[in-house]
């Protein structure tokens, strides 16, 4: 008699597992083909920071204050400026992000008053080495233009 039971229990669960198989089958495709493929990231998507340009200018808007670099909790950020003669306030010369230490917590977004950086949709990354993922953030920019 359990012979037979594990008979029916075996085919019973056969046909479950199809009838799951089956259903999924006509369901519309919900992956796509990477990397010949690509989705369109959502808007609250963060990927590494950026610096944003200055639609008056062209340039950068960031004000060389630090206070990104200051608020950064990994220590990924630096920023460098120096005075120029016949202009106001400092000029960046260095951002540099290292990516490998950033958390993505977004307190550098935060901090920044002026809103100089924001965070990319740039999610497809891949690099053979380390250096790869240390970015200069004012060099991007520039060939970005």
């Amino acid at each position: 008699m359990a012979y037979f039971n594990e008979i029916f229990t075996g085919t019973k669960s056969l046909f479950v597992g199809l009838g799951i198989t089956i259903k999924e089958f006509f369901k519309p495709v919900v992956t796509v083909q990477y990397p010949h493929e690509t989705i369109t990231m959502s808007a609250r998507f963060r990927g590494h920071i950026e610096l944003t340009r200055d639609l008056d200018t062209g340039g950068n808007k960031c004000i060389v204050c630090g206070m990104c670099q200051k608020a950064c909790p990994s220590g990924c950020i630096t920023v460098e400026g120096e005075k120029r003669e016949g202009v106001k306030g400092k000029v960046l010369t260095v951002y540099r992000l290292d990516f490998t230490k950033c958390s993505l917590c977004g307190m550098c977004v935060e901090s920044c008053k002026p809103s100089a950086i924001d965070f990319s949709k740039d999610y497809n990354l891949a690099g053979p080495s380390r250096e790869a993922y240390v970015f200069d953030l004012l060099k991007r920019l520039e060939e970005q233009r």
